[in-house]
């Protein structure tokens, strides 16, 4: 394993204090989304959508959905990471881009949109699943990234996913999975904190 690669995830922290100094520029924020978005997904559906919350005036009102934490006013963006429902209806439209690449052929794309199709139509428990398998990925990669570019981050459950969708016009489709804030760190926050020895997460089998 790369030495750098893994210094940022032992390294990486999850960051609540922000240096409010320090903004972070248009090139900056549209970077950690096309890197986050090289995170992979079933059948390649690419179900997420990404919302860079940075004005004051839709950090206030992320704010107040995020029960009033202080980060989402401090840090220059929080991303809303969302998982898309009923992804496979744009499944053949997402694989063009391989095909016209020479990566996959028309057949094998038409029987991934048909095995798409047949497990996904009429089922929105595993919509939801694979939205929020896709997001959460794409969340972590995205936190990985903005390691590798040297700013801080921290994932956000608490949250009211209904006030989300309704204060950033989300469609009907777009369920919001976690927010990511990121920027310049201030001091104060916490290093990793130690996790559980090996042997009481993993087991061979």
């Amino acid at each position: 394993m790369s030495d750098f690669i893994k210094q940022l995830i032992e390294s990486r922290v999850s960051t609540g204090r922000y240096d409010t100094s320090r903004d972070l520029s248009d090139e900056q924020v549209s970077e950690l989304v096309r890197l986050a978005a090289r995170a992979p997904s079933a059948y390649n559906l690419q179900n997420w959508k990404f919302i860079a919350v940075r004005s004051a005036a839709a950090k206030a009102r992320l704010h107040g959905a995020a029960y009033g934490q202080q980060q989402v006013l401090d840090a220059p963006v929080t991303y809303i990471v969302c998982g898309t429902l009923e992804a496979h209806e744009g499944l053949a439209r997402a694989l063009q881009p391989s095909v016209a690449a020479g990566i996959l052929d028309q057949a094998l794309v038409e029987g991934w949109v048909a095995a798409a199709t047949g497990s996904h139509r009429g089922n929105p428990q595993l919509q939801r699943d694979e939205a929020l398998r896709s997001a959460s990925l794409a969340a972590m990669t995205l936190m990985l990234a903005a390691a590798g570019m040297g700013l801080a981050t921290g994932p956000m459950s608490g949250f009211d996913a209904a006030a989300v969708a309704r204060e950033f016009d989300l469609a009907a489709n777009e369920v919001p999975v976690i927010l990511v804030t990121a920027g310049y760190p201030a001091r104060g926050n916490w290093p990793q904190k130690p996790r559980k020895p090996l042997p009481e997460v993993m087991a061979f089998a």
